[in-house]
């Protein structure tokens, strides 16, 4: 169980930074060359698809850490990161708190799933 744990975990710790890298690395990007803003435009649906595999991974990893290990603060991190990330998908192209938002999210998530990894080990050994 501990290896399928540590596989989902490392999923979820690897969508979160996917994420983050990709909040973090449009905007400059964008910024940098104004004019990929028109050529490549990044739909909602795709934000919709990150959330949609954040979700489930992040709290199925998380689950199995508390249940494992008896800590509930990753998973109170973990849902506020994915909370945070939520608003910052649904709020896509409405408002300029969207990417910090979804910065905030990102690494509240991957902060929570790294306190969940270390408590899990702590357990086992």
């Amino acid at each position: 169980m501990a290896r399928t744990s540590d596989l989902i975990e490392s999923m979820a710790i690897a969508g979160a930074v996917a994420c983050l890298a990709h909040c973090l690395a449009l905007p400059l990007v964008i910024a940098a060359l104004p004019a990929l803003a028109s050529v490549v435009p990044i739909p909602t649906e795709f934000h919709i698809m990150l959330l949609l595999f954040a979700v489930p991974t992040t709290l199925f990893a998380l689950i199995i850490g508390y249940r494992h290990h008896g800590t509930w603060q990753p998973l109170l991190a973990g849902l506020c990161g994915l909370a945070l990330l939520a608003i910052g998908v649904l709020t896509y192209g409405e408002t300029r708190a969207e990417v910090p938002l979804t910065i905030a999210g990102s690494l509240t998530i991957a902060a929570a799933h790294l306190i969940n990894w270390r408590h899990r080990r702590i357990c086992a050994g």
